[in-house]
């Protein structure tokens, strides 16, 4: 029993969901629709109540005002009752009993059953009132006209046909007046309904186009209602989550090309180079292992930029960093130097107390990485790279100068230095995308360090990595 009513509920509600509106506007204009018609309901019904029982007041007062023109024409002074004869007999006689007693002294002529019901209602007595339907609605009322000697009753009836058909009338005029009313307030409420829903229209074309993303536009910008307005700023708040995962994702991609660009181009130059000519088993096992080591550096920076970009909303929470793992600098500087593709004019020197840096070697290479690429990019003939444990008030940091003879940082330049995809001068001849030093100093805030640049130094660039010491 209970799994048939379940599934006789399932099918009322799915019936219920298929025939109902699946518009929020033909909803709310089905929900006013429906409250409306109640309302008219409950006031037709009181009006028309109220119409009938004003109707049958005024035939009680036609027949008591009748029966009491008849009372006057009725004589009880005498030992007997006696009915006076009037100039307008014909008029109070239509429809009219006189008793004396219980005996009838007139009645209309042809009255037949009626007459019964009269009779019934006299023998009542005292001032009452009874509706008969009798070949069509009538109402009767009797007045008792009191005499020394006994008492008269008069009973009249009036028809009541015409005051049906005026509560007949005001009914059907009051249903007609109902379904106009209800057709306007439908009609009403689904224009009212379907200006106040503009707004969020807009937003779903807005939303479904992209637009909104690839914009920057903003659903609060315009004035909408309250609920509106917190929507609107519902919805901003989430473009701008999405905007900056977009970001975070373009950037996280640059980076990664950025970044593998060095190993890649050593695997394709070592197999160029191989395939020139052909090869002893020596040398071959020798270009095998330049492109395992490459391959194996990629593998190192894809690992080490996803787990940065998993988690960066980790990393913003804590200032500090949670980096873990330590690292040796210089033995981790000199294989980074012994990597780079450096022309014959160059040098470059490490050297330092031999300090050890807070970070896991990979995370330290890939903040190393993209300075001693810009430096190699513009020195003249020396790159140096010099490691030290800060002096004075802060012993528990590592520094890292990265510094270069060449022609140094435009000063007009500087505040840009650090914004990924800018380059001082995008025409100089030199490779790059403008990400490295933005990938550097951000990996180093994410271990808690930081990646400076000194602008009183000169000539050349002089860079400063600061960590947290192991």
């Amino acid at each position: 029993m209970n799994g048939l009513a379940s599934r006789t509920r399932s099918a009322t509600t799915a019936l219920r969901h298929r025939l109902g509106p699946r518009t929020l506007r033909g909803r709310l204009s089905l929900v006013a629709l429906t409250t409306a018609t109640l309302l008219m309901v409950v006031l037709t019904v009181a009006f028309n109540a109220v119409a009938q029982q004003r109707l049958r007041h005024q035939a009680d007062d036609e027949l008591r005002t009748r029966a009491a023109a008849v009372a006057t024409t009725v004589d009880t002074g005498g030992t007997t009752v006696r009915v006076l004869e009037t100039s307008h007999d014909d008029v109070l006689d239509a429809d009219v009993w006189i008793y004396a007693g219980r005996r009838l002294l007139e009645a209309p002529p042809n009255a037949g059953s009626l007459t019964r019901v009269a009779d019934a209602l006299a023998g009542r007595g005292g001032q009452r009132c009874v509706t008969a339907d009798l070949h069509g609605p009538l109402r009767l009322c009797s007045r008792p006209v009191p005499g020394p000697h006994g008492d008269a009753m008069v009973v009249t009836a009036l028809d009541l046909s015409p005051y049906r058909s005026s509560a007949d009338t005001l009914l059907v005029g009051s249903l007609t007046l109902d379904a106009v009313m209800l057709a306007c307030t439908y009609a009403l409420t689904r224009l009212a309904v379907g200006r106040a829903l503009r707004p969020v229209r807009t937003m779903t074309e807005q939303a479904v186009q992209g637009s909104a993303v690839a914009s920057g536009e903003r659903f609060g910008s315009t004035r909408h209602p309250a609920e509106l307005a917190r929507l609107g700023t519902s919805l901003d708040s989430l473009l701008d989550r999405i905007r900056t995962l977009l970001r975070h994702e373009r950037q996280l991609t640059g980076e990664l090309s950025h970044e593998l660009r060095t190993p890649l181009s050593r695997i394709i130059a070592e197999l160029d180079w191989w395939r020139t000519r052909p090869r002893t088993a020596e040398q071959t096992r020798a270009s095998h292992q330049v492109i395992s080591e490459a391959a194996e550096s990629m593998r190192t920076i894809c690992d080490t930029l996803l787990n940065d970009a998993r988690d960066d909303a980790d990393t913003a929470a804590s200032p500090a960093g949670t980096a873990s793992g330590t690292a040796e600098v210089l033995p981790t500087v000199r294989g980074l130097i012994d990597a780079l593709d450096l022309p014959g004019h160059l040098t470059v020197a490490a050297d330092g107390a031999g300090p050890t840096a807070g970070v896991p070697p990979a995370l330290l290479a890939r903040i190393v990485s993209p300075l001693l690429a810009n430096a190699r990019r513009y020195a003249r003939s020396r790159i140096t790279v010099r490691a030290y444990r800060a002096p004075g008030g802060a012993p528990g940091r590592v520094h890292i100068d990265v510094i270069d003879d060449g022609p140094g940082v435009p000063p007009a330049f500087r505040d840009r230095l650090f914004q990924p995809g800018r380059r001082a001068d995008p025409g100089d001849g030199h490779g790059g995308a403008g990400l490295g030093l933005p990938l550097a100093r951000r990996l180093a805030r994410a271990a808690g360090g930081e990646v400076t640049f000194d602008p009183g130094y000169g000539p050349g660039a002089r860079f400063v990595i600061s960590l947290p010491a192991g």
